[in-house]
């Protein structure tokens, strides 16, 4: 079977077209996720994949595993209760820079210090997409929103380094340039053990791309191509060297720190232990 049609039979083929902008790279990492899936050979029925709200959370709505459309900002949070109800499944959060930094920021940073073992995959298109081009915290300062028609005055949100700082035992960036990276980065994500954030950078011509330059969907995707780095490029370059590049690959990778669920089952365990003392006494 080509892998084009076993991908189809991952999606809802029924909701297709999809709604996304021409364009956009949200597709392009979707597809990325999902080759991932074929290749680790994930079960549907012991998969989930939970959104958020936003151009990007709107995928739950194409792919035809165990899925949960959340409220706006709580995916993780939504996440975290499906992996201590059944810790067997796979639960992968898709979410954006909106969704998953602004509104749900609070709930990124709590799942990475548990690092529970989620995978959390990142669309960043630096911008407000689906409710009228306002701005997020990862839009570098200068550029134009809806909310900032003079540029933007603050500094970008690194959310890799946030997601490293505050616990996550695996993170990564990828660019929508280049998917194929992108891929390997899901599926060591999803292979992992505790909590990998794996931030992706895409493309957004109709909110972003028409109030800042390059405009056009294939000129944004070379810019970002342009300005990426591998891991191994960036440690032989200087800190203004850096400036205004893209740092991609593997960031961080952990694989002693516990996961959280192994310290629950000992506390459940030793609460259950204490309380059959206290009744034996």
């Amino acid at each position: 079977m080509s892998e084009r049609l076993a991908i189809e039979e991952l999606l809802h083929a029924e909701h297709l077209p999809h709604l996304w902008c021409p364009g956009c790279g949200i597709g392009m990492v979707t597809g990325a996720f999902l080759r991932a899936v074929l290749a680790l050979g994930l079960r549907r029925e012991e998969t989930v994949v939970v959104g958020g709200i936003g151009c990007s959370s709107r995928a739950v709505g194409y792919i035809d595993v165990g899925t949960v459309h959340a409220i706006h900002g709580r995916a993780l949070a939504f996440a975290t209760g499906i992996k201590m109800a059944r810790p067997e499944f796979t639960v992968v959060v898709i979410t954006g820079d909106g969704d998953g930094a602004a509104i749900g920021g609070n709930h990124l940073i709590h799942a990475c210090r548990r690092n529970i073992d989620l995978t959390c995959i990142l669309f960043n298109n630096r911008v407000y997409g689906m409710t009228g081009g306002q701005l997020s915290p990862t839009m570098e300062a200068g550029r134009r929103a809806s909310t900032a028609p003079y540029g933007q005055t603050e500094p970008a949100f690194d959310l890799c380094e946030l997601a490293r700082a505050a616990g996550a035992t695996f993170v990564a960036r990828g660019i929508a340039a280049e998917v194929r990276a992108l891929e390997k980065m899901i599926r060591q994500g999803i292979e992992h053990r505790g909590f990998s954030f794996i931030e992706a950078l895409v493309p957004c011509p109709t909110e972003y791309g028409r109030r800042n330059p390059p405009a056009g969907a294939v000129d944004m995707l070379l810019s970002d191509k342009a300005r990426a780095v591998s891991v191994s490029e960036a440690a032989a370059m200087s800190q203004q060297e850096l400036q205004g590049k893209i740092v991609t690959g593997i960031l961080h990778h952990d694989s002693d720190k516990s996961e959280f669920q192994a310290g629950y089952a000992e506390l459940v365990a030793r609460v259950q232990g204490n309380r059959g003392t206290l009744g034996g006494n």
